[in-house]
């Protein structure tokens, strides 16, 4: 297949993953409380990642440890649990909108802490981002009354993370593969994670007989295949075939696919939230758009 070809592929199969990850955390929370969700999520992505580049961790150098742990903290483990509580109480959908925040994020962060130099266009981008944000979030607030809105705070919180977790990786280990970093990582986390497993009470009786867990545990076990180890090695392919800007357009793509599951599983989205959205994605778009 041509690369032109090649890389439409791989990002229309990149937004399908990446935009279906909000609703399997969704549907993993019928049967898993939210610390339970975070715990197996990462222990079953440790499993698949261990399989594809264990060996890899003798490669990492002492000096990039730190780096390593940080970026394993930032970047996985504590979303991983904020992203779980934020969904108890609002919509996949509104989950999906704002983590397409991490862009704009991630420059607000890179010019804060990183000194990293940024341009009109992109503060303009910044602004108009953050605007949309808060439509986003008074208007769901609205038509949603039953749902408490300020758990918004825990994606939000999120996105600075991963933002932080992307700047340390451009600055400190772009040496190194996505996949050494990745097995790095998880080697870090997954400590913790089963220690919060056990202590969770996941593994009571009346638990692990629940009719709920089964299907729980498989949302789980897609989300962590797909979802993280499949998904790395695909935007791996696409960044060595396509430009930075190309790839990035993931980030549109798959809000529009987690806001269809969404609206697919009973979500309320109205017009506005719909304006909002698209506020947002301009925004991302400024901030990324080539001089």
């Amino acid at each position: 297949m041509a690369t032109n070809s090649l890389k439409w592929v791989y990002l229309i199969i990149l937004s399908l993953i990446w935009g279906s990850s909000f609703i399997l955390i969704k549907k993993g929370l019928i049967g898993l409380t939210p610390i339970q969700l975070g715990a197996i999520r990462i222990i079953f992505t440790a499993f698949f990642l261990f399989i594809a580049g264990f060996n890899r961790i003798k490669s990492i150098k002492l000096k990039d440890w730190k780096w390593v742990v940080l970026t394993g903290l930032l970047g996985t483990f504590f979303p991983s649990f904020l992203f779980a509580y934020a969904e108890t109480e609002i919509d996949s959908s509104v989950a999906s909108i704002l983590n397409s925040l991490v862009p704009l994020n991630t420059v607000v962060l890179g010019l804060l802490i990183f000194k990293i130099k940024s341009t009109k266009r992109q503060v303009l981008g910044i602004f108009i981002g953050l605007l949309g944000t808060f439509f986003l979030i008074i208007n769901g607030a609205s038509i949603n009354p039953n749902q408490n809105y300020q758990y918004v705070v825990f994606v939000i919180i999120a996105t600075f993370m991963y933002a932080t977790s992307v700047n340390i990786l451009k600055r400190h280990l772009q040496h190194m593969s996505a996949l050494t970093i990745a097995v790095g990582n998880f080697v870090v986390i997954i400590i913790p994670a089963l220690i919060i497993l056990v202590t969770s009470g996941f593994f009571k009786t009346e638990v692990l007989e629940a009719p709920t867990l089964k299907p729980a545990l498989l949302y789980m076990l897609i989300l962590a295949l797909f979802g993280t180890a499949i998904a790395k090695v695909l935007f791996n392919r696409l960044v060595h075939i396509a430009t930075p800007v190309f790839a990035s357009s993931v980030t549109y793509l798959m809000t529009v696919v987690a806001v269809f599951w969404g609206v697919l599983d009973g979500e309320r989205f109205s017009g506005l939230q719909a304006l909002a959205t698209v506020i947002i994605l301009f925004g991302i778009y400024l901030v990324h758009k080539r001089q």
